[in-house]
Order: C-alpha cells, then structure tokens, then sequence
C-alpha cells in the first residue's frame, strides 16, 4: 500500500469523508455567515445523507476513512496532542492568563471527547459546567454563550484542508479564519497516525505543512490533478499567486510534476473553488459551467538557465489549449449542457459541475442537478446520484466532501 493521487478520474482506491456532527447543529441564522455557510442545516437528514454517499463509494470498492475517526485514533498518540493543543491554545488567542488553564483542561478530557471538542466547539457555559473560571481578561467579558473553542463545520468538506497531488500531500493554509484550525487536525493525522506512519503506508512528500499567513493560501478545491505529471489550479478568492508558487517549486524539485496551468478565476463566492465550475470526468473530458466563460492563463514550469520557474501568459480564447497542451493532447473535451442563464446559474449553485469520479466515465453527483446528469449521461458517462437536499446548503458536492488519498493513473 502507498499514498498517491495519479489523476482525476482513474480508480477512486481511498478516500477521508467527514461524517456531519456537532459543528453542524451549531450553525444559526446568527453566525452563519461567519462560519462560511449561506444556510442552516438538519443536521439529521445531513447525516443520512452523508451515509449513503459513504455506502455508495464503498459499493463500488472505495475505501472509506472517516476523519472523525482518523482525528480521535491520532489523539492517541501523545506527539499528535502535544502538536495539536499547542497550536491551539496559543496565547495571542487567548491571552498570557488563561492559555496555560485551558490547554490543561483540554488535555485532561477523553480522546473521544477532546476530538470532539476541537471539531464541534465549547462555549464558555459547557466549560463552566465542569470547571472554574480562569483568570481571565477575556474569558471574564465573554458571554455564556459565547464559543471558547470555535465550531469546524466546514470540515465536511475534506477536499480543501489537504490535498493529494502525486506523491505527496500538501496541508493547505486556509483563506478564511473560520476554516484555519482545520490544517493543525491534518497535520496530526498525517504525521501520527498509524495509518500514515506504519511501514505498510510506504512514503510520501508532504508539499506544504499548513503554517502560513495569507497571501500565501491554497485550498484543495481549486487543485485538480489532471494527470501525466500535469496540475490544474485555480487562481480563486482562496487561492493565491503565491501559493501556487510555492506548490509549484516544491512539486518540480521533487520531480513529482512537470508543469501546472493557472487558471485566474473571478474572486468572489459563486466562484468560490475551481473545481465548483469545472471538473473533470475522465481522461482528456471536463464539464465546465457555462458562466465560467472562458479564462487567463499560465503556464508554470521547471525554469532553464539558473531560474527557478518559467511561466508562460496565454490569452483566456486559449484556455483550453493550454490544458490540453499540459495534458499531452491535441484538445480537450468540454461538455457545457445546453439551457437558459437562469437555469443555468441555478444548476451551478447546487453543485452540477461538481461531480466525483470513481473510475473514468463514472462520476457520483447529486440528484438535484438534473440538467447536467442527464447532459453527462447523454454523452455516455455512468451517473451514480446522491441526495444531497441537505449537504447541498453547505455549497458543496460530491467532489467538496471527498479527499483522495490513494487513485490510479488513466491509462
């Protein structure tokens, strides 16, 4: 057994979910907004739904890791607490008079629990239920209500904390403050758990380790990995120049990748990862949203002459091209399914182009999207639909809530 994401689209071998929990019954119409969600979930639908996708990938010989599991198994192991409660409990977020109490506290609870905790928060009234109050500027002028530990919920979506790309991982510096104490958790699971460091795991490179202050960030839905050594990036509201710089040194000095084409997407939430516009559904074919239109783009690749990168600008008309020059082909397939601007529009934000290949010309996507399943199926690929009324609010699909960790090449 070895880690590695070879493409897109080959075999779907292995793949870490996040069944939804507490952090999800925390979201109100109140503190929506700031946890990066447009709406409130049932929390209990979720689940159902959630486990059904799960069922389905496991029907079609995926292996199926759930992060929750993953978390409370590397808590365990005394170096993944250590690393996580320190990076936690820092004093620049908490202050030089409760740090060291509440880290304490923290490290005294269950693993079960403290796994629990860190993804589905504390308030200061469940902290006083069961101990005093620190000395505390801060903890003093909060409300009882008020989140100690603040919720994770956009964990469901595992795709964008890590990243598989070849034969390494990158644990991805988040935009959003709501998202950035996601990376500490990947961190501590690659690092410690046995899944990951036991001999049978093989090695694998880890292309960037989370600790990083914006503008440097990356986050995993805007990576494809399109295969033959070639990566699709978008340039998003998330996802910065930089960043990608930086993927891209690491991944060229390692020789895992020859080339990434950059793909400089408009900067607002409906365009809020690449791959909620465009992914991929086998080897050389893409279903791409219509109002994406088409794109600048950028050539990155190992530089000659003492420089470091080479990049190459191309005009948005040559959009395509440069993907498929990346790919190794004349040209690739781009399926856009026919239908009016407001339909259109309508069948994006529920997700239609963000679909998961399980093998080449299999894709699972969510049911509601029924204008772009029936386009795919019309042109010959396998559908396989989830109901997704409720994982849906989150703004993410079947793509949004899967990370790779082991998938074939195409052959």
């Amino acid at each position: 057994m070895s880690f590695h994401v070879d493409s897109e689209t080959g075999r779907l071998r292995r793949v870490i979910l996040h069944r939804p929990g507490l952090e999800l019954k925390r979201l109100t119409p109140s503190n929506k907004a700031d946890l990066l969600f447009d709406d409130v979930l049932w929390v209990r639908r979720a689940q159902e739904e959630h486990d059904r996708f799960a069922a389905l990938l496991r029907g079609r010989g995926v292996e199926v890791h759930l992060f929750g599991d993953l978390l409370t198994e590397s808590l365990d192991v005394p170096a993944a607490r250590t690393l996580v409660l320190d990076r936690v409990f820092d004093e620049r977020e908490y202050g030089p008079l409760a740090t060291d109490t509440l880290r304490a506290a923290f490290d005294a609870l269950p693993t079960g629990e403290l796994a629990e905790a860190l993804v589905g928060g504390v308030t200061k009234r469940e902290y006083l239920e069961r101990h005093p109050a620190p000395a505390s500027v801060r903890f003093h002028v909060m409300g009882l209500d008020d989140f100690l530990l603040n919720p994770l919920p956009n964990h469901i979506f595992t795709r964008d904390t890590s990243a598989w790309v070849y034969d390494g991982v990158a644990i991805n510096a988040m935009r959003w403050p709501a998202r950035q104490r996601e990376s500490v958790h990947f961190e501590a699971i690659y690092r410690h758990h046995p899944l990951f460091t036991g001999a049978a795991a093989g090695e694998f490179r880890t292309w960037a380790e989370g600790q990083g202050a914006h503008p440097s960030t990356i986050e995993g839905g805007d990576v494809l990995v399109i295969g033959n050594g070639a990566v699709l990036v978008g340039l998003s509201e998330r996802t910065t120049p930089q960043a990608v710089e930086l993927l891209a040194k690491r991944l060229f000095e390692a020789g895992s990748a020859r080339t990434i084409v950059a793909l400089d997407m408009p900067k607002r939430r409906a365009f809020m990862h690449l791959d909620t516009v465009l992914t991929m559904v086998d080897g050389e074919t893409f279903t791409q949203y219509a109002g994406l239109g088409m794109l600048p783009s950028y050539t990155i690749e190992p530089g000659g002459d003492g420089q470091e990168l080479k990049v190459t600008d191309h005009p948005p008309e040559h959009m395509h091209r440069a993907i498929a020059a990346a790919l190794g082909i004349g040209a690739i397939r781009v399926l856009t399914p026919v239908q009016d601007v407001h339909s259109a529009e309508r069948e994006q934000w529920d997700d239609g182009c963000n679909v998961l290949a399980v093998e080449p010309g299999v894709v699972v996507a969510y049911e509601r999207t029924v204008t772009a399943n029936a386009h795919l199926r019309a042109q010959g690929f396998e559908v396989l639909e989830v109901a997704g009324s409720e994982l849906g609010r989150g703004r993410g699909g079947p793509r949004c809530m899967s990370c790779p960790v082991e998938r074939d090449p195409v052959s």
